[in-house]
């Protein structure tokens, strides 16, 4: 997967507008600062295009599927416009389905939820725990972390050349890492997938909103995303690709929306005929407000060109990893090594600190939000980090507690919507919390890092 090379001048590439970027909040040392959001990995904030579709579509809003009325029609067009907005926006083959759902999470598990009896899974260790976990119904063969984009093909290639041939089989794989932002080489993946006659399905969670995602292009057979990375609000996600796997299985969700015809038997039972469409894992009401934001997201990124939104995200890595060069106290996490291609998600240690400390000083005293912890990505982190022990050390302990090891890590993420002042602030916060410290006493509270206050 190519990385567009970063233009030499990018000031003309303006970050998009996104809610929330003119609120303030206070500093423990006194004052207010403009919030620097860097945690797009966990979060995006709603692109304001996005919020202004949606404010406009309100008053208008009407149950889908269901009634006779105007509004119900209304809202059943722009439903199904928006679904046909997704399948473009990952250029789906003609007979693919988009089915909603309410994040990547909840995606994978209904494909989960689909999988033919005996069927094989096979998955790296260094998925997020959407992708990790939710094949708790089949037979899963786990992968070793890969070095390099090569080591990741073989191992796989490896993996399938062992495997029962004649029964169904996926591949689950990430486009971007959510821990260290590298890209995958999904294309390669899905290729050696299907040499050996197995399915692969593209968690696209942190893919989907730093590069065009092409079903066709990635040969891959379905794709799942969350609304909530794509700058869109929460509870909103994409399954899209292949039906037959999903026309075939029972409804991921038993109820109206999902059947076509319920009747009584003389037994006193009940008879179901289900859909055979996307409707068939779409029960109940649905979220047409998510559907309808999602696609919003889908237009307003494509409008504004994803060659012009990489180029500015690559220039902002850039100016973090060059900021921070000189720290040999700040190391950056990686799998593939310091100069593979990568989005913009970048986690890193620092000698001396507990990560914890670390972001609540970030967030305490310059008013900048990132990520600590495991990133809900145990096995990668602990891989990354070299460590065995599960257990954290203590929140502002220089080092961890006796006969435990610090797994914790800190994530800085950002996006279309980041302006250079918040990179630039948090370089400048990280070379001086490094080179003086915290400002201020912290104490832990319910497992989080937060500020002293008591005194």
């Amino acid at each position: 997967m190519s990385v567009v090379t970063p233009a030499a001048d990018v000031s003309v590439c303006a970050p998009l507008p996104v809610l929330g970027r003119d609120v303030t909040v206070p500093l423990v040392t006194g004052g207010e600062v403009t919030y620097a959001a860097l945690d797009y990995a966990a979060s995006a904030p709603a692109l304001q295009r996005v919020w202004d579709d949606v404010a406009a579509y309100a008053p208008y809003y009407g149950s889908v599927h269901r009634g006779a009325g105007y509004l119900s029609q209304l809202s059943t067009d722009l439903f199904e416009n928006s679904r046909r907005t997704v399948a473009e926006f990952l250029d789906c083959r003609a007979d693919d389905q988009v089915v909603f759902t309410r994040s990547t999470t909840d995606s994978l598990n209904l494909l989960a939820s689909a999988l033919p009896t005996g069927c094989q899974v096979f998955v790296f260790e260094t998925e997020h725990h959407a992708s990790l976990l939710p094949w708790r119904d089949a037979h899963v063969t786990y992968l070793d972390a890969p070095d390099s984009p090569r080591r990741a093909v073989e191992t796989l290639e490896r993996a399938l050349s062992g495997r029962d041939p004649h029964g169904p089989a996926l591949v689950c794989v990430t486009g971007a890492s959510n821990v260290t932002g590298e890209l995958w080489p999904v294309r390669e993946l899905a290729a050696a997938a299907h040499a050996h006659g197995v399915r692969i399905v593209l968690d696209a969670a942190q893919l989907a909103p730093h590069h065009p995602v092409s079903v066709r292009d990635l040969d891959v057979d379905w794709v799942a995303f969350s609304g909530h990375k794509l700058y869109a609000p929460f509870g909103s996600g994409v399954l899209a690709g292949r039906s037959d796997w999903l026309r075939a299985a029972e409804p991921y969700l038993a109820g109206g929306g999902a059947s076509r015809k319920v009747g009584r038997r003389a037994d006193g039972g009940v008879d179901v005929e289900w859909h055979e469409g996307a409707a068939r894992h779409e029960a109940s009401s649905p979220n047409v407000i998510g559907a309808y934001a999602i696609a919003s997201a889908c237009k307003a990124l494509t409008e504004a060109g994803f060659d012009t939104l990489v180029a500015r995200e690559q220039y902002l890595i850039r100016r973090v990893r060059e900021g921070l060069a000189d720290v040999p106290e700040v190391r950056f996490l990686s799998l593939f090594g310091e100069d593979a291609p990568r989005v913009g998600v970048l986690s890193f240690v620092v000698d001396g600190w507990n990560s914890s400390h670390f972001a609540a000083a970030l967030s305490a005293e310059y008013g900048i939000g990132v990520r600590d912890g495991l990133f809900c990505a145990h096995p990668l982190v602990r891989t990354l980090l070299g460590a065995e022990a599960q257990a954290q050390g203590e929140c502002g302990a220089p080092e961890a507690a006796p006969g435990e090891k610090s797994l914790n890590a800190v994530r800085v993420s950002f996006g279309a919507g980041t302006p250079d002042e918040h990179v630039d602030r948090f370089v400048a916060a990280v070379r001086e919390l490094v080179r003086d410290g915290a400002r201020w006493t912290y104490r832990t509270v319910d497992g989080r890092c937060v500020p002293d206050t008591s005194a």
